[in-house]
């Protein structure tokens, strides 16, 4: 176990949603952190949040504020060791319909998070993306390229300071709140038989919270500054989780919607040449004046040029028993 949590300070941005919680649960349990601070706008869900963590009081802080307000942000990282940037408008048609809402969050908090943590004394954020950014069909994805892009270029503005800057990035976590699994069963839970299927063809990575959890610990712990981390992780048919979970269901093809993908991509045919594979993870790394090849994190294998990574390409795969095994562990997020 990494011991570099111990007795610091975490802030994380947008802390009171599906990833801010489980973050939160995993650091107390494996941890001692000095303190890990909440800092988001809707003080109901802090409430909320502080009554589901009431024995760890001591250890907790909740901080009401906007990434879109650097003075405030200013004032939450006194103090802080770590900054872990999980706010973000994410609802592919709520940010099509409020595109300057999703840029003000999305690019102006990250330009916001990434000032704040300069002026301050952190010395690691890392900013969670989306496969959506990944060569974007829609404003969401656009927004998160454009975040993912300031923090990299972040890197080059540290000086003398002790301060690195990576992202992770994972596609939908099973069962949080949008993807497809609570979908499904709220339709299951109230008699329906028929599980639309966008595409029959469509496929998408399965990840849960604990490995995305554990993706940003790595990343913490072994950023050099500017790594995009990725997880290797099995792929399934959407067909198939259908199957999963309701084996006799009707499968009606309804076409797939606009701003969505046949599959996710992480590693597109260009980052080829930057992607190095590891054992459980792939990292591209930047291609900058300011970086160089002494920064890399040792036993990387370069990738063939050319090669891809998406969930319809990959080498491992679940099938509806494996679906039907991992569904029966994972805590659905409404």
């Amino acid at each position: 176990m990494n011991k570099m949590l111990e007795d610091k300070s975490i802030l994380i941005t947008g802390g009171t949603g599906s990833f801010g919680n489980y973050f939160t649960q995993y650091i107390l349990e494996h941890y001692n952190p000095k303190k890990i601070v909440i800092y988001s706008r809707d003080e109901y869900k802090q409430f909320i949040m502080a009554n589901k963590f009431k024995d760890y009081q001591d250890k907790l802080r909740f901080f009401i504020g906007d990434v879109r307000d650097e003075p405030r942000l200013k004032r939450a990282l006194n103090g802080i060791d770590y900054v872990v940037h999980a706010a973000a408008m994410k609802q592919v048609p709520a940010c099509e319909y409020n595109p300057i809402e999703a840029i003000k969050t999305n690019i102006d908090g990250a330009t916001s998070v990434i000032n704040a943590s300069l002026d301050s004394n952190v010395t690691r954020v890392v900013a969670l993306s989306t496969d959506k950014a990944v060569n974007p069909i829609n404003l969401y994805g656009g927004t998160k390229l454009v975040s993912d892009k300031l923090f990299i270029a972040a890197n080059a503005y540290s000086g003398t300071k002790d301060i690195r800057f990576s992202i992770v990035r994972y596609g939908n976590v099973a069962g949080s709140r949008g993807s497809v699994i609570p979908f499904f069963q709220n339709i299951i839970d109230n008699g329906g038989n028929e599980l639309p299927i966008t595409d029959y063809r469509m496929t998408r990575f399965w990840i849960d919270l604990e490995q995305g959890v554990e993706l940003v610990i790595k990343a913490l712990a072994e950023s050099q500054g500017g790594e995009t981390f990725i997880s290797k992780i099995p792929s399934f048919k959407i067909t198939d989780l259908a199957k999963a979970m309701k084996p006799d269901c009707d499968m009606p093809e309804v076409g797939i919607r606009e701003g969505e993908k046949l599959h996710e991509v992480m590693v597109t045919k260009e980052d080829s040449h930057h992607t190095y594979e590891y054992d459980k993870h792939f990292i591209i790394y930047p291609h900058m004046d300011w970086w160089n090849e002494s920064k890399m994190i040792p036993g990387g294998i370069k990738v063939n040029q050319g090669f891809e990574y998406n969930s319809g390409n990959n080498t491992e795969w679940l099938n509806v028993e494996d679906l039907k095994e991992l569904l029966a562990k994972t805590n659905y997020i409404h």
